[in-house]
């Protein structure tokens, strides 16, 4: 437990008198980066953030240039280069752990979240050590997808979930196979103008500081087997076990079984830390070191997120 605590590191805000919190964040900017190099997580806590603007602007304090965001799976209202909204997903389904883009060919190496509303229940952002996690998956499993990747398929339609048009930022099919190509996606379009693709990334990385085996990807969580029940049952039945809005497999194509999405996701659970929203909480996160997930919560919920310090995995 000492360890999973060590995790998240706790810093006190204390603004002096009249001190704006995002004056408070630059002036502390190589303390906060210095304590999540050190410990992968850290959560500043005492900040008064007025509004999702003013959070933006803390947020872009520790972030410096933002990183946009493309290949997204849900909406998000943007507040500046890097700086959005936390992901319009249902309130009522988890975003279960995972590190974000790590299925693009270039990722964020930073994320900073700030709280200006916290929920009246649940809502945690919680994270997991990826190297720990690594360490107790069965070495086996680790071995195949260390040694073929993963694979990831989308489709892309009217009616689920984010257009292409959004995710890729892209007005026509032009510019999307012009992106795909540059970033090693395959793709097919459906005769109704809808998208499908497919592409292959490393499930284990190395931390780009340190050198450490770092278990990196979204597996579990774009995988069919993590969705409800009755969610993956309507989407089968309405667009065919191929047409998911998502899905995951093992590099060389194999389907995942449920048994094995369980697994990763309770060895996730084995090294998770909580801790619930407060007003003004600032959470900062190396992506590579820490997965992230979204619980289920009630009451409204509005946290400003950035990605920054791009990288290729």
């Amino acid at each position: 437990m000492s360890e999973q605590r060590d995790a998240l590191r706790r810093l006190d805000a204390a603004p002096g008198p009249g001190t704006d919190a995002a004056t408070w964040v630059t002036e502390h900017r190589e303390e906060i980066r210095a304590l999540v190099a050190r410990h992968g997580a850290l959560l500043v806590r005492g900040l008064d953030l007025d509004g999702p603007e003013h959070a933006a602007s803390v947020v872009r304090g520790i972030i410096g240039e933002g990183m946009a965001e493309r290949e997204g799976f849900a909406p998000r209202d943007e507040f500046g280069p890097g700086l959005y909204s936390s992901s319009h997903w249902p309130a009522d389904q988890p975003m279960c752990m995972h590190h974000e883009l790590s299925y693009a060919a270039e990722a964020p190496r930073l994320m900073a979240f700030a709280c200006v509303t916290p929920p009246s229940a649940g809502g945690v952002t919680a994270v997991a050590d990826s190297r720990a996690v690594l360490r107790d998956l069965p070495d086996g499993l680790v071995e195949r997808f260390e040694r073929h990747g993963w694979v990831l398929t989308r489709h892309y339609n009217p009616f689920v979930g984010i257009g292409w048009e959004d995710a890729f930022g892209a007005k026509n099919p032009d510019e999307v196979e012009r992106y795909c190509t540059d970033h090693g996606i395959e793709v097919r379009w459906d005769a109704d103008g809808g998208l499908r693709t497919r592409q292959t990334r490393p499930a284990v990385i190395a931390d780009p500081e340190s050198g450490e085996r770092c278990w990196f990807n979204q597996i579990a969580f774009l995988n069919e087997w993590t969705m409800a029940p009755e969610v993956r049952e309507f989407l089968t039945a309405e667009f065919g076990p191929d047409g998911l809005p998502f899905n995951t497999f093992y590099g060389d194509g194999s389907p995942l079984d449920g048994a094995t999405v369980d697994l990763i996701n309770a060895v996730y659970e084995k090294h998770t830390v909580r801790e619930p929203w407060q007003r003004g909480d600032l959470m900062v996160i190396d992506n590579v070191r820490m997965a992230h997930s979204r619980e289920p919560y009630r009451g409204d919920r509005e946290i400003v997120v950035g990605l920054g310090e791009p990288f290729r995995p």
